[in-house]
C-alpha cells in the first residue's frame, strides 16, 4: 500500500493524493492549484496517473483547491463514484459550474484582448473542462453522513467526521486492508477549522490512526482572538464609511456566511453604524441559501442568532446582488458601503471590478480576511504592492490595506497541535501537507518536539509506502 502526493505538497492549493490499497487505486481530493501562472501550469499539465484507472474519489470538501479538477478527471476517463458529505454535494453544484464559467470567460476575455493587440496579454488559455464535464461529474457524487462507516471497496472502508472548516467539510478516516488479514488506518485532517468559530461546530477529535495526513496552512503562526478581530473590523468600518467604501474579498463558501453572521450580530448589538452591506457574488448568494438549508449542522450559538434571520435577503442593510446591472450600479457609490465579493484571493470574479474602482482612493479600505496563495493578486496586496495590474492597466494602490487573520477558516498552529494531540498513541507516521514550505516545516518540528510524531514533509510527486518509508519519486 502506497500514497503519492500530487498536490498541496509544500503548497496550500491543489490537494490531490493517490492511495494504492489492495486491488484498488483511489484519490483523496482532486483540487485545482490557485495563484498565478505557476498554478495555471500545474492545472494544465497532464495528471501523473491514468484517470480511467482510478476506482473512486474521496472528497473532503467543496473548495475548488480540493474539488476543482474533478471535471478534468472525468473528461480524461474517470467514471467511478465520488464520495463526500451531503452539504458538499450541494455546494459542488454551485462551485464547479462557476469554475467552468470563469474559465470560459477568462478565455473569451484573453482572446478579445489579444485581438485588440494588448502587448501584455499571454496566450489565450484553453478551459480545462466544460459545463458538460461538470454535469457528468455531479452525476457521480454520492453523499454520505458524518459518523457512519461505509465500504467503498472490499479493501477500503471510510468514515467522515466534521472538520469545522466550511459547510460539509470532513475529516476522513480510512481503513485499508492489505489482503492478508492486516488493516491500516489512515486519517486525513482535510482542512481543519479553528475551534470557537461561529456557525460551524469545532473539528471532531479522532483518537486512532496508523498514518496521519495533517494540513499546515497556518502551521507557523497563531490567530488573533475573535474579540480583538471584531474590534479591529468595527474600527476599520467606522473610520472608513463616512468618506469611502470598504471592499472585502471573501470566499463565496464559508467566509461570506461567517461575515454576514458577524455583521448581523454587530448591528444588533449597536456596535456598527447603519452601513449598507452588499454581497456581490451570485455564487455567494447561492452558497448562503445552501448554508441556510443545512441549518442542522450549525453550532448552538449560530442557531440562535441565524434563527432570527432565516430570510437573509430581508435583513435590513444587507443586500444580495445577483445580476450584472445591479453590480455595475455599485460603482456609483462613493462612501458608506461595505462590499463583500468573490473571489477570496482576488484572482477572478466581481471583486476585481470593485477593487479597480476603490483601491485608487485613499479614503477607501480593503480588508483581507483569508489565506492568499503565493502569486495571487490578494497576496501582492497583502505584501504591500504600490501598483497592481488589473484588466490590462497599472493601478496605484492608495486605499488602506488590512489583514484580519482572526477570520481564518483554518486552524492555527496551537489548534492543529491540540487536534493532533488527541491521537493515543501517536500515529506511526505523520505527513504534513497543505502548507507553504516554511509553515509545513514549522508544524512538523512542533509535532516532533511536542507530540513525539515521526514526521515527513513530502515534496510534490513523492511516493511512500504507508509505513512511511520512501519508495520513489514520480
Amino acid at each position: 500500500m502506497h500514497i503519492s502526493f500530487y498536490g498541496a505538497a509544500q503548497a496550500v492549493t491543489g490537494s490531490c493524493y493517490l492511495i494504492e490499497a489492495h486491488g484498488c487505486r483511489f484519490l483523496l481530493d482532486c483540487g485545482m492549484a490557485q495563484g498565478g501562472q505557476e498554478a495555471d501550469a500545474h492545472n494544465e499539465h497532464a495528471f501523473a496517473f491514468d484517470a480511467s484507472g482510478i476506482d473512486f474519489v474521496v472528497l473532503t470538501h467543496a473548495h475548488i483547491d480540493h474539488s476543482g479538477l474533478l471535471p478534468k478527471l472525468v473528461a480524461q476517463g474517470f467514471k467511478g463514484p465520488i464520495y463526500t458529505t451531503s452539504a458538499t454535494q450541494d455546494l459542488l453544484q454551485v462551485l464547479l459550474k462557476d469554475s467552468a464559467h470563469i474559465q470560459m470567460m477568462d478565455a473569451e476575455r484573453a482572446a478579445r484582448r489579444k485581438r485588440e493587440g494588448k502587448k501584455h496579454e499571454r496566450d489565450v488559455p484553453t478551459p480545462l473542462y466544460s459545463l458538460a464535464h461538470v454535469a457528468r461529474t455531479l452525476e457521480l457524487v454520492k453523499a454520505k453522513p458524518y459518523g457512519k462507516q461505509f465500504e467503498v471497496h472490499p479493501s477500503v472502508k471510510v468514515r467522515f467526521q466534521d472538520a469545522g472548516h466550511i459547510l460539509g467539510s470532513a475529516i476522513v478516516e480510512l481503513w485499508l486492508h492489505d489482503g492478508h488479514g492486516r488493516t491500516q488506518k489512515l486519517v486525513s485532517s482535510g482542512d481543519l477549522g479553528q475551534p470557537g468559530r461561529v456557525i460551524l461546530r469545532d473539528p471532531a477529535p479522532v483518537q486512532e490512526a496508523d498514518v496521519l495526513l495533517i494540513e499546515s496552512t497556518y502551521g507557523d503562526r497563531l490567530h488573533k482572538d475573535n474579540a480583538s478581530t471584531l474590534d479591529e473590523l468595527v474600527d476599520i468600518i467606522t473610520r472608513t464609511v463616512p468618506r469611502g467604501n470598504v471592499v472585502i474579498p471573501a470566499f463565496a463558501v464559508g467566509r461570506t456566511q461567517e461575515l454576514l453572521y458577524h455583521f448581523i450580530d454587530l448591528m444588533q448589538q449597536g456596535r456598527l453604524p447603519p452601513v449598507e452591506i452588499f454581497v456581490d457574488s451570485p455564487m455567494a448568494v447561492a452558497a448562503t441559501e445552501i448554508t441556510m438549508r443545512h441549518f442542522a449542522v450549525f453550532d448552538e450559538e449560530a442557531k440562535q442568532l441565524m434563527g432570527t434571520a432565516r430570510q437573509l435577503p430581508d435583513v435590513q442593510h444587507v443586500h444580495f446582488i445577483q445580476d450584472v446591472e445591479e453590480s455595475i450600479k455599485l460603482n456609483r457609490i462613493k462612501s458608506g458601503a461595505v462590499i463583500i465579493s468573490a473571489s477570496g484571493m482576488c484572482d477572478a470574479g466581481r471583486v476585481l471590478h470593485h477593487l479597480r474602482n476603490n483601491i485608487g482612493r485613499a479614503e477607501c479600505a480593503v480588508v483581507i480576511c483569508g489565506f492568499q496563495s503565493y502569486g495571487s493578486l490578494g497576496r501582492r496586496l497583502v505584501d504591500g504592492a504600490k501598483q497592481v495590474r488589473m484588466f490590462g492597466e497599472q493601478i496605484d494602490v492608495r486605499a488602506s490595506m488590512h489583514t484580519l487573520g482572526g477570520f481564518s477558516a483554518h486552524a492555527d498552529q496551537k489548534a492543529l497541535l491540540d487536534w493532533a494531540g488527541a491521537f493515543q498513541p501517536a500515529p506511526r507516521h505523520t505527513y504534513v501537507v497543505h502548507g507553504e514550505a516554511h509553515a509545513a516545516q514549522a508544524l512538523a518540528q512542533a509535532l516532533r518536539s511536542q507530540l513525539g510524531h515521526a514526521v515527513t514533509v513530502p515534496e510534490l510527486g513523492a511516493r511512500f509506502a504507508l509505513q512511511g518509508v520512501p519508495q520513489s519519486n514520480a
